[in-house]
């Protein structure tokens, strides 16, 4: 962190901790404790009302921002002196002991004890050693008394991490604390001023319905965060309303893939956490049916598929919840994004292993069936569909907005089903290697690893840009590659090998490109939309062996200030940042399964980002920001339901033991919502087959072949790509079929 603070804008919210704590079952009053980290961690007023902007344009929002459910544009830990001074010297054994215990005396060769004199200043010695680190760390440094500012002591500790590798000394506990805490004002705000609204605008302190009594798309959506951080209080409020007020029954019409995403998955989630565990996860004894999730989840799902009642079986981009009736998108032609239509299928499978109603299941994978069927080069898919037909529109292809989820829903629907589904792998596998030949090039001059565009086909030119939302990419990598095991165990595998150590890397390259996106602006934050400079022509990744690949620069975990990489563009129009989550949820999974520390840190230089820079003036909330580039950032006074379901649930999931919602149990939906891994069963099956494939290859393709061995114990069979011709016929009927005029795909100012 910068040791000044220019802006006034923010003291360090751990300032006054010098406690460790565990998650659940704390000693100490927790009435006291909570009030205290809520004090300390709530965002300073401002002086002024300087910072706060108005939206200017109706922005995007999650992951195909561009739709319909916003109508507004968008501390250190410094611990206690004993821990700062013993933790530099104690291994990981327990029996270790303190320094000066380590070779007694009397232990000296001859057995003869040493004279009193030069035992005592030997201990000088050790205590003027203590004296001098204690004074590096900003323990006994009388500037820090001088200026009352932490942020000196922040910044020596920082420097510490480079010399011994690792932040040993980290209370990883009270940084999850703090991000609860966060969790907690944002929270505590919208109860006071916006309850049971869609929307909320923290610096206006009002909201907006989006139906005419509203979906509690912002209460729904934060169920399981508040669970996972034993938030009883909050919970319980969240169910009554949800008991009392929530209803279906509404005459309007709403985003299919948002809807499903946010609130079934959301209510998916919350019943998966009671019911699994049942006393660990803010257990609350209200009176109320146990099914009171499931229950809202089927009334609900049982609604959304009107939107799939076409020919083609592919979902329409809206539906009406009262009449049941699917509407087609209002632009783009009438469109479906062809990533909405492909990822509602975890949510409609655990929703039907739940109930055993196999409709739900048929309606889920029949769109992949489509999807498959319209044979998309080397795995890529252009990002629009046509619901009736089910062709695609265009050949617009990207992994950000409308492209992304369709690859992320891949891979987790191999897993959610044990990998006892291996066309998905397969699928997978051969988007893998259409990313590799087609999008991932290099900036220039420091090399960082880009997955880029190709807007008008893959036969033209690349496009180097990435949306925030391509952030998610790297730690699903990292998840096929070895199925969400610890990668020191998956490379013991068998089935590990050449291909899989690529893809770690892949993984571990592009994680360097995002996390460089957060320490390139003076906010510390990410904007919207990046493009790059790239070599002329393209470094291609596909071009060059293994050994001839670039590697982009090391990134320290403490860096602090703005990074000089010419390499990054940030034009005006995307410079807004709406706390996305994509960054901070790769990390989470590059943590979990490499153990490398420094992916926490960058979680905390962003979190510590966050709460300086986006909290509103009067101190009790946060807010989307519209300039990642300025000093104070205006705020869009728009808190987004992902920063409660996303954004600070994977900081504390990021924080927290490993053994919390372990990567072999569960699947996260691209909403942040947790559901279980399970067997097919003899209920259920997939259903269809690969078109004009059929061919199964073991461990051909990528490293999710080392998945599958790792967490289902069998064979992993992966669909493996086989060369098709393109007949040019069929492809011409298919275009006649469509009868619409063709509508040229063009950038959105704005649009991600």
């Amino acid at each position: 962190m910068n040791n000044r603070d220019p802006f006034n804008l923010r003291r360090s919210p751990g300032s006054t901790l010098l406690r460790s704590n565990s998650y659940f079952g704390r000693k100490e009053s927790p009435e006291k404790k909570d009030k205290g980290l809520e004090e300390s961690l709530a965002p300073q007023p401002s002086s002024s009302m300087s910072s706060y902007a108005p939206p200017s344009f109706n922005g995007p929002t999650h992951r195909h921002p561009d739709q319909w459910q916003s109508s507004k544009a968008d501390g250190h830990t410094n611990g206690s002196v004993s821990e700062k001074i013993t933790g530099m010297f104690n291994s990981d054994r327990k029996e270790a002991l303190p320094m000066y215990k380590d070779k007694p005396y009397a232990h000296l060769k001859g057995g003869k004890r040493m004279p009193w004199f030069r035992r005592k200043r030997t201990m000088g010695l050790i205590l003027a050693t203590l004296a001098g680190l204690s004074w590096w760390f900003g323990v006994l440094s009388p500037l820090s008394y001088f200026s009352g500012n932490s942020d000196g002591l922040s910044a020596r500790k920082s420097k510490s991490l480079s010399w011994f590798g690792s932040s040993t000394g980290t209370d990883w506990d009270d940084r999850a604390e703090q991000v609860k805490q966060a969790f907690k004002t944002s929270f505590a705000d919208y109860e006071k001023h916006g309850w049971g609204q869609d929307e909320y605008h923290p610096v206006a302190k009002d909201g907006k319905k989006m139906t005419p009594n509203g979906l509690g798309w912002i209460i729904v959506d934060a169920l399981d965060t508040m669970m996972l951080m034993n938030l009883t209080s909050e919970l319980t409020h969240a169910r009554k309303w949800i008991k009392d007020d929530l209803t279906y029954e509404q005459d309007h019409d709403v985003s299919t893939f948002e809807t499903t995403i946010r609130m079934l998955g959301g209510l998916l989630s919350a019943h998966y956490l009671s019911t699994t565990f049942p006393d660990a996860y803010a257990p609350v004894k209200d009176g109320l049916s146990d099914d009171l999730y499931i229950e809202k989840a089927a009334d609900l799902a049982d609604r959304l598929l009107g939107a799939f009642e076409t020919s083609s079986g592919v979902p329409l981009a809206s539906v009406n919840l009262q009449t049941r009736k699917g509407l087609p998108s209002h632009a783009d032609a009438g469109a479906s994004s062809t990533a909405e239509a492909t990822s509602v299928q975890l949510e409609l499978k655990y929703l039907a292993k739940l109930t055993g109603e196999d409709h739900y299941w048929d309606k889920a994978e029949k769109v992949m069936q489509v999807v498959d069927r319209q044979h998309p080069e080397d795995g890529l898919v252009p990002i629009f569909i046509y619901a009736e037909q089910g062709a695609f529109r265009g050949n617009n292809i990207r992994l950000g907005s409308r492209g992304d989820s369709y690859y992320e829903y891949l891979i987790k629907q191999y897993l959610q089903t044990s990998q006892q589904e291996p066309v998905y792998q397969g699928m997978w596998n051969e988007s893998m290697k259409g990313i590799k030949k087609h999008l991932l090039t290099y900036s220039y001059p420091h090399n960082f690893t880009v997955l880029a565009e190709r807007p008008n086909g893959l036969n033209r030119d690349l496009q180097a840009k990435m949306d925030h939302l391509v952030a998610f990419m790297p730690g699903t990598i990292a998840l096929a590659t070895t199925g969400g095991l610890p990668l020191d165990q998956a490379r013991k595998l068998p089935s590990w090998g050449p291909e899989q150590e690529e893809d770690m890397l892949l993984a571990e390259e592009l994680m360097k490109t995002f996390w460089a996106m957060y320490t390139v602006t003076p906010t510390g934050l990410a904007p919207e939309i990046t493009y790059f400079n790239v070599h002329d022509p393209p470094l291609m990744y596909e071009d060059l062996s293994p050994s001839e690949r670039p590697r982009g620069p090391e990134l320290s975990g403490v860096s602090t200030g703005q990074d000089d990489f010419s390499d990054y563009i940030i034009k005006s129009a995307d410079t807004h940042n709406l706390q996305r989550p994509e960054t901070v949820e790769s990390l989470f999974y590059m943590w979990r399964i490499t153990g490398d520390e420094k992916y926490r840190e960058w979680g905390w230089r962003m979190f510590e980002s966050f709460i300086k820079h986006t909290a509103t003036p009067d101190g009790k909330g946060y807010s989307s920001i519209s300039s990642v580039n300025e000093l104070p950032p205006p705020l869009r006074d728009n808190m987004e339901s992902f920063w409660l379901a996303e954004t600070l649930k994977y900081l504390y999931l990021l924080f927290s033991p490993t053994d919390v919602l372990p990567l072999t149990d569960v699947v996260f939906n691209t909403e942040a919502h947790a559901f279980p891994r399970f067997q097919l069963g003899k209920l259920f099956t997939t259903g269809w087959e690969r078109h004009q494939q059929g061919v199964e290859a073991k461990g051909e393709g990528s490293a999710t072949t080392a998945a599958g061995d790792a967490t289902s114990g069998g064979e992993a069979q992966a669909g493996a790509p086989v060369a098709r011709e393109r007949e040019t016929e069929t492809r011409e009927q298919t275009r006649e079929e469509v009868k619409t005029v063709v509508v040229e795909d063009t950038e959105v100012t704005g649009e991600s």
